[in-house]
């Protein structure tokens, strides 16, 4: 059985098995040992361990994964005349796609109007942290110490070193060989390491599924369904019409071939939450699945899980339409065109992993003088959501690396076309 059947079915077992918890959860007289075995023993205990063991090995990857990947692919790029475009094509792409999401979100958002006649009153506070400025998270990018960098996880620092050791690696013919070979024998140490680990994965969703549909609570649902609705539908609508619309009109393929192709990675962000964490399956779909070449691929995709946002970018402008209208607080067309500039801005500073867009989020109220407050309404169904978000994120860094490699003639069409649920 191919590992996205396996994947699929690990994700519908947990989900059931985690409805069915949650109902005998909710039934008042339930003997206590029997709650205590469920809720103690099996949700917190064994499926909580077995889901945060999988998390933390899929993070111990990426640093390495990032860091070796990015190294090859400027360095092999390095002496290529179009590297500066490819690079710029790249960054605008990820700009443009961004800003196109938000703008979707907002406009979701004011017809369908799923904040109209909340009552906020019992909204708890949400105390969320200060969001860096603009200015700030362009300093960060540029690293003092990355031994630092990659004991913190600091992507975008991470991600400019790499980028300048590749670039150096290229510009020292003879002597940099040794070197390239080196992170060659590197490269291919990490990706045995990530085909141990996805053999793993349906054990590790399976578990962290099952937790997750035990403890989410059906009352939140109920009361956020035209949020969660008119987010839901920005996500698919975004990733039908901008992403498949891409990969249609100017890479000239197939769209449900695409999403066939990519299939994987998605499944794989949806159970994760985690842009950074998919990263090493995204790696190996793109290469192996859509066709892209591993120089384009290991350059396009580490930069995507760190500065491509949309999915995070539609929740933002979702949630600020939802509270402003909660609120009863009317927007102004400057009001929106701030709050698209400024979570644009804010998913190049957000880190791939989950629940952050929150963090942001308050950054994006903040700048268009809304309660901060109104957080704590959507916290409820945020993770869920988050997975959801994580899919569409994935599917746009496939989907820039896919327009990249054709562009640049750098793609395999065999790959693309002939790819079967056998390959991953």
């Amino acid at each position: 059985m191919s590992l996205t059947k396996r994947i699929l079915i690990a994700m519908l077992a947990g989900l059931v098995l985690g409805i069915v918890f949650n109902l005998l959860l909710g039934i008042e007289s339930l003997p206590a040992p029997l709650r205590g075995l469920i809720e103690n023993v099996l949700v917190m205990g064994l499926f909580d361990t077995v889901g945060q063991i999988f998390i933390a090995s899929l993070k111990l990857l990426v640093v390495p994964l990032v860091f070796v990947s990015l190294v090859l692919g400027t360095a092999s790029l390095g002496s290529n005349k179009r590297m500066g475009v490819m690079a710029g094509k790249t960054i605008a792409l990820y700009m443009v796609t961004t800003c196109v999401a938000i703008s979707l979100a907002l406009i979701a958002a004011s017809i369908i109007k799923p904040g109209v006649g909340m009552d906020l009153a019992t909204a708890s506070n949400f105390m969320g942290s200060d969001a860096p400025s603009l200015k700030q998270v362009i300093i960060n990018m540029f690293p003092t110490n990355p031994v630092t960098a990659m004991a913190e996880g600091n992507m975008l620092q991470i991600i400019v070193f790499s980028l300048l050791m590749g670039l150096a690696l290229s510009q020292i013919s003879e002597a940099g060989k040794n070197a390239y070979s080196m992170f060659e024998s590197m490269d291919a140490v990490i990706m045995r390491m990530v085909l141990i680990l996805m053999n793993l994965a349906p054990y590790g969703i399976f578990a962290l599924l099952t937790k997750l549909f035990t403890t989410l609570g059906y009352g939140a649902l109920a009361d956020l369904g035209k949020y969660v609705f008119t987010l839901a539908l920005v996500l698919v609508l975004h990733l039908l019409l901008v992403y498949c619309g891409l990969i249609k009109f100017v890479c000239k393929l197939n769209p449900i071939k695409f999403l066939s192709n990519v299939r994987p990675a998605m499944l794989f962000a949806f159970s994760t939450a985690s842009s950074s964490a998919t990263l090493p399956v995204t790696l190996r779909t793109a290469e192996k699945r859509l066709g892209v070449d591993n120089s384009v691929a290991s350059f396009v995709l580490p930069l995507g899980a760190t500065i491509n946002m949309d999915g995070t970018a539609i929740m933002q402008g979702v949630a600020t339409a939802f509270i402003a209208q909660a609120y009863g607080i009317d927007l102004t067309f400057t009001d929106y065109i701030m709050v698209i500039l400024t979570a644009t801005l804010a998913s190049v500073g957000t880190a791939g992993v989950p629940g952050v867009g929150l963090i942001m989020l308050s950054m994006v109220l903040t700048q268009v003088g809304l309660p901060v407050e109104g957080v704590a309404l959507i916290i409820g169904v945020d993770r869920l959501l988050d997975m959801l978000r994580t899919s569409v994120n994935v599917a746009g860094d496939s989907m820039v690396a896919t327009l990249i490699g054709k562009s640049e003639g750098m793609f395999d069409n065999d790959i693309f076309e002939e790819t079967s649920d056998t390959q991953v």
